[in-house]
């Protein structure tokens, strides 16, 4: 458990620093698109350590970071990848069926995109088809929160019970089950941080483990 804290706490580290010094540097050459990408991908690694409305504006501040990265080169593969990722991770965090589908299907053209300027490249393939299985577990997600809302809340909870022990239980469960769904959309955006940063003196964080 100490490891697993450990090298949590190392890739928090990391990609706060990366995200600073991505800051730094766009205050020398807002034009960057490297830089840009960079920038994204960081605050989209940082918002899986966030919760609520802090995890969703850092997903929304990384979706713009990427967007912009992409007014400078269109084309760039890498920041189409990474805001598949942010789309997607936006579709996981909101409860509307109908909105989280939205998201989903921008993932999936951004993934197309990606995968269009790299076609023989298996990250943006697998990114592509685990996409379409996105609906599916977003509705299992929601089916989760469900049921633990009535066997925590016994039901809809009232405004009192939200700020009870029991309330507090409840949202930190369905909080820790949702960003478990997360954790396979964010884990393989530190691969822009990496490969971005591979020329940098800055050190590499510890590999993601698979079994976080």
């Amino acid at each position: 458990m100490d490891g697993m804290q450990r090298e949590e706490l190392e890739r928090l580290m990391f990609f706060e620093q990366t995200r600073e010094k991505a800051a730094a540097g766009y205050a020398r050459n807002p034009k960057d698109a490297d830089n840009l990408t960079r920038w994204g991908g960081a605050l989209l690694e940082l918002a899986h350590f966030r919760q609520g409305q802090d995890s969703i504006d850092m997903v929304q501040d990384a979706v713009k970071k990427l967007e912009e990265a992409l007014q400078i080169k269109p084309r760039k593969h890498d920041a189409l990848w990474c805001l598949g990722n942010a789309h997607t991770s936006q579709g996981f965090l909101v409860t509307d069926t109908d909105k989280a589908n939205s998201y989903f299907k921008k993932a999936a053209r951004c993934f197309q995109q990606a995968l269009d300027e790299e076609p023989n490249n298996e990250l943006y393939l697998k990114a592509l088809e685990m996409t379409e299985k996105a609906p599916s577990l977003h509705q299992e997600l929601q089916k989760q929160l469900a049921s633990q809302q009535v066997i925590l809340g016994g039901g809809t909870p009232s405004p009192s019970a939200a700020t009870s022990k029991g309330g507090k239980k409840k949202k930190q469960k369905e909080s820790d089950f949702k960003y478990d769904v997360m954790g396979w959309i964010v884990l393989a955006v530190g691969v822009i941080a990496w490969a971005g940063l591979a020329k940098s003196s800055m050190p590499p964080p510890p590999p993601p483990s698979l079994n976080s």
